[in-house]
């Protein structure tokens, strides 16, 4: 279960990379449509709020990586780490909606995984 979850952390991170690249335009015109707003449109967060905001996908999609790295090797602060970094992600993939609802259930997944698993010595 915890190679599993591990396999899953590091791909939902790698979607996180996904975010940072359209916000710092990385692969111009390449399938990632540039937008400089959140909250399905309500807010415009300007050319640099968007780079910032990127910055905050890219600390995620690291950490989530640093998570399953952890998993993979059962270190003793893996599942914490996981925990808030899916929860950190839960917030972001709000922000994101509608294109980010895929991310709410991975999030919401990995959460009950944890807290189940945890619970039953299954992580």
């Amino acid at each position: 279960m915890r190679i599993a979850l591990a396999f899953l952390m590091t791909l939902h991170g790698v979607a996180h990379l996904v975010s940072f690249i359209e916000a710092w335009r990385l692969i111009p015109e390449a399938g990632f449509p540039y937008k400089t707003t959140i909250f399905a449109g309500r807010v415009d967060l300007g050319d640099a709020g968007t780079r910032a905001f990127g910055m905050i996908w890219l600390v995620v999609a690291v950490a989530f990586m640093l998570a399953a790295a952890g998993a993979v090797v059962d270190a003793t602060w893996w599942t914490p780490l996981a925990l808030g970094v899916a929860a950190s992600s839960l917030i972001l993939s709000s922000v994101e909606l509608p294109q980010a609802r895929p991310g709410l259930a991975i999030n919401l997944a990995i959460i009950a995984t944890l807290l189940v698993g945890g619970r039953y010595g299954l992580t």
